[in-house]
């Protein structure tokens, strides 16, 4: 490639180190989900325009495909780039309802395209992992308690600072709001949903204008709001309120039964937010959001809930609940403030060369240590041995392999020891053996 190139806005590519701390929480993530019996899948990239659009993203979202080759363009002009996981999971259920079991447990972690302006959090092509559990004809309740429990021991895995898993039921609110006489629930909870980004007062206003209620209704609508607990003792909070409705009750029911079946969760904070509405209508009961202690402004980076009609053949309905962690929203930002690996490349040593025509010996000696699962690289050069060690030193390496007059010696370039060694056996102390997640910036540390 020819001339300068420069960056393209929206889609973040990471330098090895970095790449590392993705593909550690990647690694960490399938590892929580395959122990709570979560199938891997991955669908492809592309899926007709008419299924893109059925989730009310606009056309100027979606990536449209278009061939060079004018004369065969017509066939790909239906197709676009996924901007989620959801939509083609969906399809690919009712592709493949006949050959899977209910309920279906998969887990999927997988780039998506959005055709948006790339801001802080936010990029055009991003990694998302997802974990859903859809029934056939019917899901019980208690998936909903198991897919927030399992993202929350997720999340407490990860080298991440603290979240907090945020949970409400779309039926509190809809219960509540019908007990005040609200004539449209929809219209108040799509207002609820801005409030992070609405001062109160104005939400008070909006409330009135756009979602048809009365100043004393939006006052008990901001009331409800905001309630927060990290137990069930929302529930007699909310009764204070005085009102009453047959949905409001089970929601109430619902949203206890997950609060209580998270707890004993350590590393991360699961709370009751009945400010919590997720604006998209198809949410039909549970819902969550997520924070990240110091990255409030990013927003949500963990959401999702249960919905009733997540595809249907017009003659069975597959309902579901499900949760999607925004994978580079979160190792983006961590890793532009400092979020690292101890080194830049898998290699646990470095086979030193004294010559040029030791160079096979060495390899030799490399292949040895490979043999026995040791990941190793050998010299590029056969510089003096300190250039060499500041060459392994350079790229976080922390053992260098020498041949001497009495057999091979390796020396851990960080406490200057160095012994005698049997490549064909010897292996790392085990925190060594694969780089680690570090935090290179002094502030976060303290955090």
């Amino acid at each position: 490639m020819a001339g300068k190139s420069s960056p393209l806005s929206g889609f973040p590519e990471l330098l090895p180190a970095q790449r590392f701390v993705e593909t550690e929480i990647v690694e960490t993530l399938s590892r929580t989900f395959e122990l709570h019996g979560f199938a891997n899948i991955e669908t492809r990239a592309v899926e007709p325009l008419d299924q893109l659009l059925t989730k009310g993203e606009t056309s100027k979202e979606v990536y449209v495909l278009r061939r060079l080759q004018e004369d065969e363009a017509g066939k790909d002009s239906g197709l676009g780039l996924h901007f989620d996981l959801t939509v083609p999971f969906a399809r690919y259920v009712l592709e493949n309802a006949g050959k899977l079991s209910f309920p279906f447990r998969r887990y999927q972690i997988q780039k998506v395209w959005r055709g948006e302006r790339p801001q802080q959090g936010r990029y055009r092509e991003f990694t998302q992992a997802d974990i859903d559990v859809v029934g056939q004809g019917d899901l019980p309740f208690h998936h909903d308690i198991e897919v927030a429990r399992v993202m929350a021991e997720a999340l407490a895995a990860l080298p991440i600072p603290r979240a907090t898993l945020q949970i409400n039921n779309r039926k509190i609110l809809e219960g509540f709001y019908r007990g005040l006489g609200i004539a449209d629930p929809e219209a108040v909870m799509r207002v609820v949903d801005k409030l992070d980004k609405v001062p109160a007062e104005k939400l008070a206003t909006l409330l009135v204008s756009d979602g048809g209620a009365t100043a004393a209704q939006a006052e008990s609508v901001l009331a409800l709001a905001a309630i927060r607990t990290e137990d069930s003792s929302f529930v007699s909070q909310v009764r204070d309120l005085g009102v009453s409705h047959d949905l409001l009750t089970e929601g109430l029911d619902e949203l206890a039964q997950v609060i209580d079946g998270c707890q004993g969760i350590d590393g991360v904070d699961v709370v009751a937010d009945l400010r919590i509405a997720r604006g998209l209508d198809y949410y039909t009961g549970t819902v969550f959001e997520t924070r990240l202690a110091g990255y409030e402004q990013l927003g949500s980076i963990c959401s999702g809930g249960r919905y009733d009609r997540l595809a249907s053949d017009g003659r069975t309905t597959y309902p579901g609940v499900g949760i999607s962690l925004g994978l580079s929203r979160v190792v983006v930002s961590l890793v532009g403030d400092g979020l690292t690996s101890d080194r830049s490349v898998p290699s646990v040593v470095l086979v030193a060369v004294s010559d040029e025509d030791s160079r096979a010996a060495s390899d030799a000696l490399a292949t040895q240590l490979r043999a026995n699962g040791v990941p190793c690289e050998v010299a590029a050069a056969a510089d003096k041995f300190g250039k060499q060690i500041r060459y392994a030193e350079r790229r976080g390496i922390p053992y260098v392999l020498f041949s001497t007059e009495t057999g091979p010696q390796i020396k851990d370039i960080r406490s200057g020891d160095q012994v005698d060694v049997d490549p064909a056996t010897w292996t790392p102390p085990p925190a060594d053996v694969r780089p680690r997640v570090i935090q290179s910036n002094e502030k976060k540390e303290q955090q």
